[in-house]
């Protein structure tokens, strides 16, 4: 497999360019890159710093480097990846911001949203229905295929992504009836006798890409509640965020998210003074 090939099988076309340009100039101006150790990133790293003032671009290009380290890893080039663990010190924090999140009664209102054409209705319907009791990222609803969906077992299988894990979670019974309107009847309208396994489709008969679902949901909902981001991210935060509080073991949240680590669940299980620290910082009049 050559590294376009690896690319062009884990990300978009736009992000594919990205990182093939960001690696040609990292293995163009670094000759013993195949080679490299965690200490040489490092050094390479501190040289970036001195030429780039901008975070944003240290962070891009670094993101490029753990990309080819974990094509070669794929590859079997290498068995360890010296970038995994690298930071930057002044890298925005990931922590998760639990109080710009939404409680299951909010997730809920989103579906009540009405729809100008009937289609359109079932199409949205089964989107949103897979953001709010699923808690899917983007990448993993546009390669959605119809052969996911057992409607007998009442189940969904979601495909790995380079950032998430395969697995097969439970549909809410409301979505068993929508979801078979939808293949039965409504879908095979929107294709119009074109070819497609492709879960949901668009007005004209195209797949939905990622860019596509992401647009919609910050177009539909942007003014459901004023001050607030509803997007795709946050309404899967919100999901996973909920699970935790209402108690279900850290580990099989994992396992609904896809995540990859534990740490990475970890991130919405902040403790109650934590939250309420997050929330003075970001509401006090003083601020």
């Amino acid at each position: 497999m050559t590294l376009h090939q690896y690319l062009a099988k884990h990300y978009r076309p736009a992000t594919v360019e990205s990182y093939n340009r960001e690696i040609a100039i990292f293995l163009s101006s670094y000759r013993a890159a195949p080679m490299a150790t965690y200490a040489d990133l490092i050094s390479y790293l501190g040289v970036l710093r001195e030429r780039y003032n901008n975070v944003a671009t240290l962070n891009r290009i670094l993101c490029s480097i753990k990309v080819y380290y974990d094509y070669l890893c794929c590859i079997g080039s290498r068995k360890d990846h010296p970038a995994r663990s690298i930071l930057l010190r002044d890298q925005r924090s990931r922590d998760v911001q639990l109080q710009d999140l939404f409680t299951g009664e909010e997730l809920e209102r989103l579906l009540e949203r009405k729809e100008r054409y009937q289609a359109l209705y079932y199409r949205n319907r089964v989107l949103m229905g897979l953001l709010v009791y699923q808690g899917l990222k983007p990448q993993e609803m546009a390669l959605l295929s119809v052969t996911a969906i057992n409607l007998e077992a009442g189940s969904i299988y979601i495909k790995s992504t380079h950032t998430t894990n395969s697995r097969t979670l439970s549909l809410k019974p409301g979505q068993i009836l929508l979801l078979h309107n939808w293949l039965q009847q409504v879908r095979p309208k929107l294709l119009k006798g074109a070819a497609s396994d492709v879960l949901l489709i668009g007005q004209r008969s195209r797949p939905m890409q990622v860019d596509d679902i992401v647009k919609h949901v910050i177009r539909s909902y942007k003014n459901v509640y004023p001050g607030r981001d509803v997007s795709a991210q946050t309404i899967r935060q919100s999901v996973i965020a909920n699970l935790l509080q209402q108690g279900h073991d850290i580990s099989v949240v994992q396992q609904f998210a896809g995540h990859k680590y534990p740490s990475s669940t970890e991130r919405y299980k902040q403790s109650q003074v934590e939250t309420l620290k997050a929330a003075i910082e970001q509401y006090h009049p003083m601020k």
